[in-house]
């Protein structure tokens, strides 16, 4: 068997400092932009997980030049690249276990007037439509078939032109893609209810420095000028903000003294202001953000007095991967709150092994949690569970380090999939918790 389990001693109030790898999210796409030249691209700073690597072996097979330059330090360079790779059994099994392998459409059909893409995977969190994607690029004459014997979606185009696009939904990786498509075709695009998120931004300026032509970066109304090509660039990934949201989540549950080294406080948004009206305190030391060890913290209220609401949005709101991560905070805490997940509707499944653990959690429906804290009044209990999603299984690890004796969790590749060696620097930290046969 294969060490798919943590084995977690609870209780213990952790110390010291932990930095944040590289934003998982913001690799995936700015992996895909090597493609869309024949010159080197070098980005730093990428986190050493599954996910990530996957996309990696996915870009040596079509044949891109991929070279380990320094630790978390990569060199792509697409001076040759293999169609033929789609039609390979490897290609269509990796592309399938990856959401991210969706980015990989609109570089290869800009570029190369052709793509394949089997139906992918990632999360079982719910419906995760590619609609936005493919209606995106249709706009910039892309033509999709899906091909039911083969369960994927080929894509064509004799040549890509700039179009005024908007959005039907505020999609992070539906608006990179259109991106991608933008900015090697012919004319002046403008896409409308775009994404805006860092991973975005991100995106784009890496785009300007290949040569791109791309205004409104950091808005939802995006302007990109064709241009005929575009050459190579460095690039470093911002930290990842739901590790640094996972981070302040942990060391309040656990009554713990953490500093997050190097979060990039300016490009976490409403994080923090969330965290604070949870009740846990921060003090901000520059790029670094110091949690002191804490009592207890209590759950703000609205200034009306009622219940207060956390909900996820598009950005600049509240990220959905944090939502699972305020629930299990909110455990521990004095006071209520509704937890209300929005955008997909099978993350809060997750709350039934929480309520195992002790926790008073009324789940009204697929969106909506009350959480009643106990105020540390009753400790959570360690059980044996299973982890759903990659941040779920964060969310349980957080409630487990949190908790009376032992527990057990199960399918941690998940969480494997987002979260580098999580388990070496949470031991650096002074917790128990170790890999044993799943």
């Amino acid at each position: 068997m294969s060490l798919d389990a943590f084995e977690v001693i609870g209780g213990t109030p952790l110390k010291g400092s932990i930095f944040p790898q590289g934003a998982k999210n913001e690799a995936l796409q700015v992996i895909c932009a090597a493609l869309l030249t024949d010159e080197k691209v070098t980005i730093s700073n990428i986190p050493d997980i599954l996910d990530v690597n996957l996309l990696i072996s996915l870009l040596q097979g079509l044949g891109v030049s991929v070279e380990h330059v320094a630790k978390e330090t990569y060199s792509f360079q697409a001076r040759s690249v293999d169609l033929e790779y789609f039609e390979s059994r490897e290609f269509r099994q990796n592309a399938g276990r990856i959401r991210g392998s969706v980015m990989l459409i609109a570089p290869l059909l800009v570029r190369f007037g052709r793509a394949i893409l089997p139906k992918p995977g990632g999360d079982k969190i719910g419906r995760r439509r590619l609609d936005t994607h493919f209606l995106g690029l249709e706009k910039l004459g892309a033509a999709f078939t899906y091909n039911a014997a083969r369960n994927q979606y080929d894509v064509e185009s004799a040549g890509l032109k700039g179009a005024y696009i908007l959005m039907d939904e505020i999609s992070v990786t539906g608006t990179a893609n259109v991106v991608m498509g933008a900015v090697l075709a012919e004319g002046t695009t403008q896409i409308y209810n775009a994404a805006c998120e860092p991973y975005v931004q991100q995106l784009c300026r890496l785009l300007n420095r290949m040569g791109a032509r791309i205004s409104g970066i950091g808005s939802n109304l995006l302007t990109i000028e064709g241009v005929p090509r575009l050459g190579g660039a460095e690039h470093r990934l911002l930290p990842d903000m739901i590790e640094v949201g996972s981070f302040i989540g942990l060391a309040a549950m656990t009554q713990s003294e953490i500093t997050i080294k190097d979060a990039r406080v300016e490009e976490l948004g409403i994080i923090p202001r969330v965290f604070e009206r949870m009740g846990i305190q921060m003090e901000f030391r520059g790029d670094d953000i110091f949690i002191p060890r804490q009592e207890e913290y209590e759950i703000q209220t609205f200034i009306d007095g009622s219940i207060m609401t956390v909900y996820d949005a598009p950005w600049p709101g509240f990220t959905p991967d944090l939502m699972s991560i305020v629930l299990v905070v909110a455990t521990q805490a004095k006071g209520s709150v509704l937890v209300h997940q929005k955008m997909f509707e099978s993350r809060l499944f997750f709350v039934d092994k929480l309520i195992d653990m002790g926790a008073q959690i009324i789940l009204c429906d697929p969106h909506r949690a009350t959480v009643i804290g106990l105020g540390r009044r009753f400790q959570l209990r360690g059980i044996e569970m299973s982890s759903p999603d990659i941040r779920a299984g964060v969310a349980l690890l957080i409630a487990a380090l949190s908790a009376k004796g032992t527990s057990i969790i199960h399918n941690i590749h998940q969480i494997d999939r987002g979260y580098q060696a999580i388990d070496e620097r949470l031991r650096a930290l002074g917790a128990q918790v170790r890999r044993v046969e799943g």
